[in-house]
């Protein structure tokens, strides 16, 4: 058999005002570096496309480093079809400025800013869209409805699982997770509080899970 290649995303993104300005997030990309070191270290092939973080890529890992969403598209839809598994653990921007200024914006005498914002590519139903026999999993911080709009996003981008998190004050960085993992069959895992580590060991497993039922089913169609 051939290696297993896991295809990891992580960090956020920044989308660009003017050359010292930019549109992003909280995510710090620790979650998605402590995946693929674990997944590296069980033997997996790993792909790492990251946005800016102060991390260091895991060693021997292949890392890809992007700033923008539409850089992070690229990069992904270049490797998703040499991939088993795409886990999407970046905190991709959801819109990015239309037209960047080519200088720095100045205070002047305007009291307020407009800025005008285009969606970015939604990666993840992207590849929802090509998937074939691929592994396609997802991740669904939210403030309100947790299981909802997390099984919304399931079905629309084709994922095979989704971990859902509420927001809480500790969920960047080094902090704790609280997920819940939903497949496509509508089964629901909770789990308690623990560490990034050890939801990764865990999560490897599931995808180690997934991968056998898919190897089944290819060899009971021949």
């Amino acid at each position: 058999m051939k290696k297993v290649h896991l295809l990891i995303t992580a960090g956020p993104t920044r989308e660009p005002l003017d050359p010292v300005r930019f549109i992003s997030n909280y995510s710090t990309g620790t979650l998605g570096y402590i995946l693929a070191e674990e997944a590296k270290k069980e033997g997996y092939s790993v792909t790492l496309i990251s946005g800016p973080t102060h991390l260091k890529p895991p060693q021997g890992v292949k890392f890809i480093a992007i700033n923008t969403a539409s850089e992070m598209y690229k990069e992904v839809k270049k490797h998703f079809s040499s991939c088993d598994c795409l886990i999407m653990t970046a905190a991709v921007c959801d819109f990015r400025v239309v037209k960047p200024a080519r200088n720095k914006i100045k205070k002047g005498s305007s009291k307020n800013l407009i800025l005008r914002l285009v969606k970015n590519p939604d990666i993840l139903y992207e590849m929802g869209r090509r998937k074939k026999d691929k592994i396609l999993i997802g991740f669904s911080l939210e403030t309100t409805n947790l299981i909802k709009h997390a099984q919304e996003k399931l079905k629309k981008k084709n994922l095979d699982l989704i971990i859902a998190q509420k927001l809480g004050r500790n969920t960047f960085g080094e902090g704790s997770i609280t997920p819940l993992i939903i497949y496509r069959e509508g089964v629901l895992k909770k789990s308690a509080p623990c560490s990034k580590l050890g939801f990764s060991k865990r999560l490897l497993k599931e995808i180690n899970t997934l991968t056998f039922k898919k190897l089944s089913a290819k060899l009971s169609q021949k």
